[in-house]
């Protein structure tokens, strides 16, 4: 009896690997309800980015390979942020965390991986008014909210080019809020079917994970790190190592020309000098 197996003429399927964090804050009021842009450590903007990578495994070993050769360097000897218990470098890269020698060795890999990335921008001096006016109508802009729109925004264009999609949530909070997010993605797909009128019912996967098991995580987080400079202290020197990986990235406040936000990508790249300057509000009393 032959061995041999038929030949399948299906193609493999097509898996999307999406890896999703967030930059900045939504820190917009005080416990008396004063507004809080302008404070030390307060963020102007707040954006939402996923990493599409094509070969999540590939990126697990570098990115493991890289860690086992810094913590082997003795320059990097008693570093606190290379102790386990601190739960830092020795464990996972994250760019605000990491030493700036760290970072330049994170850089020279990132663009290697094959990462394309989408980003949602938001503009906190406008979040604040529609706090604000949410406030008067006695209605509550409540941070999930705002979180779980933009993750409907990043997503609706996403979904339907792929047999199936696995998306991981940096794990935020407390709770996983699975259901929430699940209800995001699902939005996102109606919203799919509205732009286009094209049905779609792919199997997406929704789950939320620490950086130090998804490597994804950390390839997403760097680059938000680079986008946040560019945005925050108008500090292009990182963005540009990591450019012509993003691939959409939609400023829905700056309504200077269209009334939906201004769209940066292969036909419109971002420039610092493109960046509406933000309004940067001072505390209220």
């Amino acid at each position: 009896m032959s061995n041999l197996r038929p030949v399948s003429d299906s193609p493999p399927k097509r898996i999307h690997y999406y890896y999703v964090d967030e930059a900045g804050d939504l820190t917009l009021f005080d416990k008396k309800g004063r507004v809080m842009l302008g404070t030390p450590g307060v963020s102007n903007c707040f954006m939402i980015g996923v990493a599409h990578l094509p070969d999540p495994e590939q990126a697990r070993i570098r990115l493991d390979a890289l860690r086992a050769q810094l913590l082997a360097d003795p320059y990097f000897d008693g570093v606190p942020s290379f102790r386990p218990e601190e739960k830092k470098t020795a464990l996972a890269f994250h760019a605000k965390d990491d030493l700036p020698e760290v970072r330049r060795e994170v850089f020279k890999i990132l663009p290697e991986l094959g990462a394309k990335i989408q980003v949602v921008v938001r503009r906190k001096e406008v979040l604040v008014k529609q706090g604000q006016e949410l406030f008067r109508s006695g209605r509550k802009l409540r941070e999930q909210d705002v979180y779980d729109s933009l993750v409907k925004r990043l997503f609706r264009d996403l979904l339907h080019k792929a047999d199936e999609n696995q998306i991981v949530f940096s794990h935020r909070g407390k709770t996983t809020r699975k259901d929430a997010l699940e209800h995001s993605i699902l939005k996102a797909k109606e919203n799919f079917y509205l732009k286009t009128r094209l049905h779609y019912d792919k199997p997406t996967g929704v789950r939320s994970g620490i950086p130090s098991e998804h490597a994804g995580l950390q390839v997403v987080d760097y680059y938000l790190w680079a986008l946040q400079r560019l945005y925050e202290a108008r500090e292009d020197r990182f963005f540009r190592l990591l450019a012509k990986d993003y691939r959409l990235i939609v400023d829905i406040d700056d309504t200077r020309k269209k009334g939906y936000g201004v769209y940066y990508c292969d036909t419109n790249p971002l420039t610092v000098e493109k960046i509406k300057p933000s309004n940067r509000l001072g505390p209220s009393g």
